[in-house]
This record gives structure tokens, sequence and C-alpha cells, in this order.
């Protein structure tokens, strides 16, 4: 591992002693975001966003099933087709896969099976999660009784879904908002008025994404990291899950289904979403994670063993600080 560091170390000497794009290359060095991936290269993000991938995959079909059998008992048929492209929206590739129909003859059966699914799978992705992102402030794992622990995962995905619910009815009526305003001031679809609106409607949609973040980065991990590095890492978080969203729709619906890959292409497609959806998460994690400042032995202090003074990080159960503290930028 030194041996990589130090072979790496040189590379990034000679790249820096390089005409015109050297001093570009130091400069970089410098910045907050090549701190944040130094950090995410010393924990071994790769892995971490593997494992958190392969849950969040498991974990996606009993809350789609879930999402999708309540709503077949309760909406009505025009309802029903709104949800799908609500769906299609959020989730690429998915709605055009479930069976509407068969999910209202058998709302009953599949709404139980999938919630208990759910429950299962969701509290793993919530261990799995919240570990990868205490990882990245470099925390050790929690140790406490392992029912209590449960119980917290539990209500930490009750809260996650709840919040989940919040941003997805704000991206709703943003969406039903930009068609009403189209339609009643009489603005072309693919006119300047018309995109206008569609990039106000983006904008909410970033601001749901925005408070997701907020959550996640702060009570998932139990961390208080620094306000503004917060602020900062949750709102790159959002504008980057937008576009994520946007690649991903357009890569499914003119690539994935056609390509060499058959019935396989869109759930490879979908894990691909997944993977780097979850590196962005990672990213902002080690954004809040990083102190604002390099100290001069080299490391930054925003986290770990000798982490520093400021903010606290507490111990995941919202009680005193934890193992390490984060610093103020």
């Amino acid at each position: 591992m030194e041996q990589d560091e130090r072979g790496q170390g040189r590379i990034m000497d000679w790249l820096k002693k390089l005409p015109v794009v050297g001093p570009w290359i130091a400069r970089l060095m410098t910045t907050h975001a090549w701190r944040s991936y130094e950090r995410l290269d010393r924990v071994k993000w790769s892995r971490l966003a593997a494992a958190m991938t392969f849950t969040s995959f498991v974990a996606l079909f009993p809350l789609l099933s879930l999402a999708a059998a309540v709503a077949a008992a309760t909406l009505s048929g025009k309802q029903q087709e709104k949800l799908q492209d609500k769906l299609a929206d959020q989730i690429p590739g998915i709605s055009d896969q479930l069976d509407i129909q068969g999910l209202v003859d058998n709302a009953g059966t599949v709404g139980v099976i999938a919630a208990l699914a759910l429950l299962f799978t969701g509290m793993g992705w919530v261990e799995a999660t919240r570990g990868c992102l205490r990882a990245v402030w470099e925390l050790p794992d929690e140790e406490e009784n392992p029912v209590l622990h449960r119980a917290k995962d539990a209500g930490v995905l009750v809260g996650l879904g709840g919040a989940l619910l919040v941003t997805v009815a704000i991206s709703t009526v943003a969406s039903a908002l930009v068609g009403w305003i189209i339609r009643s001031i009489g603005l072309a679809e693919g006119g300047v008025g018309g995109a206008l609106l569609h990039v106000a409607a983006f904008a909410v949609a970033v601001l749901a994404d925005f408070l997701l973040l907020l959550y996640v980065l702060t009570l998932l991990p139990g961390v208080q990291p620094e306000r503004r590095r917060l602020m900062v890492a949750a709102l790159i978080g959002a504008v980057g899950f937008e576009l994520l969203k946007l690649l991903i729709s357009g890569y499914i619906q003119g690539v994935a289904a056609k390509s060499m890959y058959g019935a396989f292409g869109v759930p490879v497609a979908l894990l691909l979403w997944i993977n780097f959806t979850t590196k962005l998460l990672l990213f902002c994690a080690a954004w809040t994670a990083t102190d604002s400042e390099k100290h001069p032995d080299g490391e930054d202090g925003g986290s770990g063993a000798g982490g520093g003074t400021g903010q606290g990080v507490t111990d995941g159960s919202g009680g005193g600080p934890g193992p390490a503290a984060a610093t103020s930028g």
C-alpha cells in the first residue's frame, strides 16, 4: 500500500512538472475536491460503492413492488399511469417492466410479500450504507445491542422512506405545475418559455434531492459535519443525481434496450446507474468529512484518530462525540 502511494506521488510530481498543464495540475491538487478524492482513494471507495450497489439493487425491487401494489389498490387508472410515468423519471427503465393489471388483481398478496422483503432488504441497505459512509469518515463500526441496532435501522428506513416520499411529491407537483403553466399561457413545448419552465422544474427536483441528501449525509452515518461543507456537498449531490437520471434515462431509451445484452440490457444499465449514484454519494460524504485546509503533515483534519476539533461526530446514536471530530472549514 505504501509502495502504491509512493508510486502515485511520483506520477503526480512528474505531472506537475509538465509544461503548460503542470501549473494547472498543481493548482487542482490544492482544491477541496482533490483532497476529497484522496480520502476516497485512501478508504478504497470502489469497494464501498460495490457493496452499496449490491444492497441497493436488491432492495430496489421490493420497494417498487410495494409502491406499485399500494398504488394499484388505491389509485384510479389515470393516476396509475401518472405514477408509472413518474417511476420512469425517477428510476429509468423499470416502469415498463411492471404489470399494473397483475398488481391490481393481486395487490394484497403482493403488498404483504413486498413489505416483508423490503423490511429485510431495506435494513440491510441501511446497515451497509451507514457502514460505508462511516468508513469514508474513517470511523469504526458501531458496537451495540443487535436487537436495538436492528430497531434503529428500521426507524432510519422509515424516516428515509418518508423523506423520499416528500421529495417525490415535490418533484411530481413541480412537473404537473410546469405542464399546467405551459397549457394555460399557450407556450410551445419546444419554445424558450417552455424550456425555462422545464429548467425551473429541474431546479425544484434538485431542491428535493438536496433535502434528502441532508438527511443521508448526517443522520444515516451519525455525524455532524461543518455546515458550509454539508451544504456544498448536498448541492453537488443533488445536481449530479438529476443529471445522472437524465443521462441514464436517455441511454436506456436509446441504447440499453437494443444492446447486445438483450433482455439484460436494462438491468445492466440500472446497475451502472446505481453504481454511479453510490459513488456520487460517497464523494459527497468525503466532501463533508474532509477538512477545508490541508495540514502540514499532508493529512486532512476532517476525521480519523487525529481528527481535530470543531464540529462533533456522533457515535451514530445521537449521543455524545464519537471517536473523531470534524473540524470547522
